[in-house]
């Protein structure tokens, strides 16, 4: 039986990728949020996961507004990383993990989400950021994924309760699988932040302290305000949320909180990591 060892929730902004490629992480306008890494790959050397379950949304490299999936599975043998225009450097290729892909597909269709299935998928900045984050400067990566995409961009997006309940519904599939891989979950984007129109450089930090308060021992609390009430305290973009919360619910029903750093600005964004740990039903 596999076992979640952990769940990874970070910021994907692109000029943190900008800041990794010219070194400028403890530039003083960076080293707050640089700091906050440390922990997070202390736990990841300790515990050694073999796949991580990634929870992103896709920024134009597999999908754009005229063909919008609410849901999105890779079932992909690896997923390469593509040119966005940002300047960055093209990132590692990463490993796939077909059999588990096809076991959660399965599960979710089950479970009545009907999902896009992909075998063929490219990775953004939204994955491969947060993996530079945490294991920085490997040659190869050390880990396998199943990501699975979120629409936060085309209008109508998925309700955080709908989001919230394919989360529990890819715990319970990681929990019937057979394989007995450690199994990280990652959920990246966000903050609070909004990059058009009339609150351009909108940020709520209240809101965000509100989110990251309650993430770990009552997700629900995120699920009562509607998608447009989100949208609006949290920013046309802040609505990465939805990442974090269908991650949290691929934790399962109880998690403690081991970790936070939270810090803004970055980019016109609110940017936070954190760690949470699953705990015994």
């Amino acid at each position: 039986m596999a076992e979640i060892i952990g769940g990874y929730f970070t910021s994907h902004v692109p000029a943190i990728g900008g800041a990794m490629h010219r070194g400028a992480q403890q530039d003083p306008y960076w080293q707050p949020f640089f700091d906050g890494l440390p922990p997070v790959r202390e736990l990841l050397a300790r515990k050694k996961p073999d796949v991580a379950v990634v929870f992103s949304n896709d920024h134009g490299l597999n999908f754009f507004l005229d063909t919008m999936p609410t849901f999105a599975v890779g079932a992909a043998p690896s997923y390469a990383n593509a040119d966005e225009g940002w300047g960055l450097p093209l990132y590692k290729t990463f490993p796939g993990h077909p059999a588990l892909s096809w076991h959660i597909i399965e599960a979710l269709v089950e479970d009545e989400f009907d999902v896009t299935m992909c075998q063929k998928m490219l990775v953004d900045h939204a994955l491969s950021i947060p993996f530079e984050l945490a294991w920085p400067g490997v040659e190869a990566w050390p880990i396998r994924i199943v990501p699975i995409g979120i629409n936060t961009v085309q209008h109508p997006l998925p309700s955080a309760r709908r989001t919230l309940a394919l989360g529990r519904a890819v715990n319970r599939a990681i929990a019937s699988w057979a394989g007995d891989e450690k199994v990280l979950i990652v959920g990246t984007g966000g903050l609070s932040h909004q990059l058009d129109g009339a609150r351009a450089g909108f940020m709520n930090p209240s809101y965000d302290q509100f989110c990251l308060d309650h993430l770990a021992a009552d997700p629900d609390a995120l699920t009562r305000d509607s998608i447009h009430d989100i949208v609006r305290q949290a920013g046309t973009q802040g609505v990465e949320i939805l990442n974090w919360i269908a991650a949290r619910g691929a934790l399962g029903e109880a998690a403690q909180e081991v970790h936070r750093n939270y810090h803004l600005p970055i980019s016109n964004t609110a940017a936070a990591t954190v760690w949470l740990e699953p705990e015994p039903a």
